[in-house]
């Protein structure tokens, strides 16, 4: 299955600058076999080392950890030759061993030479409360569920991904086509991203095995709540993660602590809410009321919807029926049309190191608002064929933007300066925006 950040780690490989990397993502999205992949593509010899799997390998670490005698050390129990330049090290699960963590400053400084990779479950968790973890010292990269265009290639659609990918204006792509890409994409709204899903889905083709997939890892997910949160935020994580699909089904998607628990505050559950961020679990999206730059600035960060990692999960969280997929558009409308703005966030996560809605005085809502080379545009999401765009409206006569976007079923096509991108092309958004 290829993956999308292959090419990122072959650019990381060519750097004469290259630090130590390390590969952040949740559970399961595909961070071994990445690595696995690109070893054995690009090395002639790979040192793989689980700490979680194999706690012995800590001793290794337990002392000194200069590079010389690590890798002397390593040489000997692994029974390889290292050699600088044609051995990759991955270093899995490298958070349960932080001296291994610490470990990668001294490579970065004393001997770059030797490519190592770090990856690990709850990376995110770990790097947020180790003190004197080298900052600078090392590079990152995040690997995310598989997006809708890596979907089209693992199930065989390289060219009708080739066709997306090679969109060099703004008009209506051929009826057909646009047709194929909505049934596949609304497959993708209920299988997802996560590779053994999407494995499943091209060696069966039964949604009833890819919903089995997906219920097995939110249980993985909840077990990872049992053994590595603090043991007294455990029930404040699982509330918060169990609450989550029921607050995506109000009209107001305004993430709210007194329906996780009758009475909850803030101060109750915000520790918890952070837990699954840093854990790469959800995706926050912020509320702004003021669209200027920077967006952070203007964020009222106690003001935010959650939306899940991947949108095959929020599907079985939910319990959807694979029947949905066959019924029109049912797909589309499920869930106030949460399974289409939660695939929107991950797609926008990827490009984007904070996400926005704004709102304005209870009259109006749009579902994201982003910062691409300096200016702001405004996002709304359809998930019917209505025409309505009662707050993109507003927004427009109260700021006066480049340009309004609206992502929904509908093909492409600009109407003034209203561009109507259908959701499939949400991952291609960005070049659009130059070709308009």
């Amino acid at each position: 299955m290829k993956r999308d950040a292959f090419k990122h780690l072959q650019s990381w490989k060519k750097d004469k600058k290259r630090k130590p990397l390390i590969l952040m993502g949740a559970r399961q999205v595909g961070k071994t076999t990445l690595l696995k992949q690109f070893a054995a593509s690009e090395y002639d010899h790979c040192v793989y080392l689980n700490f979680e799997e194999t706690p012995s390998l800590h001793a290794l670490f337990s002392g000194n950890l200069t590079p010389a005698s690590l890798l002397k050390a390593l040489s000997i129990e692994m029974n390889v030759d290292i050699t600088p330049g044609n051995t990759l090290l991955i270093w899995d699960e490298i958070q349960e061993c932080p001296s291994a963590l610490n470990s990668l400053k001294y490579f970065c400084e004393l001997a770059s030479e030797y490519p190592i990779c770090a990856a690990g479950s709850l990376l995110g968790v770990k790097l947020a409360h180790i003190k004197g973890f080298p900052v600078g010292k090392v590079d990152f990269l995040d690997l995310y569920p598989l997006s809708f265009l890596e979907f089209l290639e693992a199930i065989g659609e390289t060219k009708l991904r080739k066709y997306i990918e090679e969109i060099d204006k703004i008009e209506p792509l051929l009826g057909n086509l646009h047709e194929k890409l909505l049934g596949y994409f609304k497959i993708y709204l209920f299988i997802g991203g996560m590779p053994e899903a999407v494995t499943e889905y091209i060696d069966s083709e039964d949604f009833h095995k890819v919903r089995n997939i997906q219920d097995n890892i939110l249980k993985a997910y909840s077990l990872d709540f049992v053994k590595h949160a603090a043991k007294d935020k455990v029930f404040q994580v699982n509330l918060v993660w169990n609450a989550i699909a029921s607050q995506l089904a109000k009209e107001n998607k305004k993430f709210i602590y007194s329906l996780v628990r009758k009475g909850g505050r803030a101060k109750e559950f915000e520790v918890a809410v952070q837990w699954l961020l840093e854990a790469g679990l959800i995706h926050k999206v912020y509320n702004v009321t003021t669209p200027k730059l920077p967006l952070d600035a203007y964020a009222k960060f106690d003001f935010f919807k959650i939306y899940l990692v991947d949108v095959g999960l929020l599907g079985a969280m939910t319990h959807l029926s694979a029947q949905t997929i066959i019924h029109g558009d049912t797909l589309f409308q499920e869930f106030r049309g949460s399974f289409v703005e939660n695939y929107i966030a991950q797609e926008l996560a990827r490009h984007h190191d904070g996400l926005y809605y704004w709102t304005s005085e209870g009259k109006a809502e749009l579902d994201f608002i982003f910062d691409h080379n300096g200016n702001i545009f405004p996002l709304e999401i359809k998930s019917g064929y209505s025409n309505r765009k009662k707050s993109l409206q507003v927004y427009n006569e109260k700021y006066k933007p480049r340009l309004l976007i609206r992502s929904s079923p509908m093909n492409l096509k600009q109407d003034g300066n209203i561009l109507n991108c259908p959701l499939y092309l949400m991952g291609e958004l960005q070049r659009l925006l130059e070709l308009v």
